[in-house]
């Protein structure tokens, strides 16, 4: 497979917080956060291995500042890292007021996610390498990298002591 750069699967959605979408607060619920945060680095998933992903896991999930009825949520999306049949997303969400026209976006959550790519039988498929072209692009590679190392050795830790050694 072709190595494929970052910004070939990068997307942004957006979404219009609604009173729906409030708690009794009149904050926007995290789970509402999460959830286009979620679709956002879906989105990137898909675009990148050319094909279905799904969501193995959520690292990392920051809420930054509180969202309001009546912001506009940008999410952006893009992968950081590609395995052989797995990619972490970085997502950054953003908001702005919806009817203050040149307001600086709040940088309001941030969260890592990791998919795996999927054929029709529902079985991890091959996902293209990642070709980082920018020193940014370098260096959120390097910080994914940084973060499945952890996943991985938590991961053996936890399962080691379930063992009893």
């Amino acid at each position: 497979m072709e190595p494929l750069p970052p910004s070939y699967g990068r997307v942004s959605l957006t979404l219009l917080a609604e009173q729906t979408h409030a708690n009794l607060l009149g904050n926007v619920h995290g789970g509402v956060v999460m959830r286009l945060v979620d679709s956002t680095a879906g989105a990137a998933a898909q675009r990148h291995s050319g094909g279905p992903a799904v969501t193995a896991a959520m690292d990392e999930m920051a809420f930054l500042a509180p969202v309001k009825v009546g912001d506009i949520l940008r999410a952006s999306a893009q992968v950081n890292w590609a395995g052989r049949t797995s990619m972490e997303v970085g997502v950054r969400v953003e908001s702005e007021p919806w009817n203050l026209a040149g307001t600086a976006p709040v940088h309001v959550a941030s969260a890592y996610l990791v998919f795996v790519a999927i054929d029709a039988g529902g079985e991890p498929r091959a996902v293209p390498p990642l070709r980082p072209e920018t020193s940014d692009e370098v260096r959120r590679l390097r910080e994914a990298e940084i973060r499945r190392a952890h996943r991985l050795a938590k991961k053996a830790e936890i399962l080691a002591g379930r063992e009893g050694r």
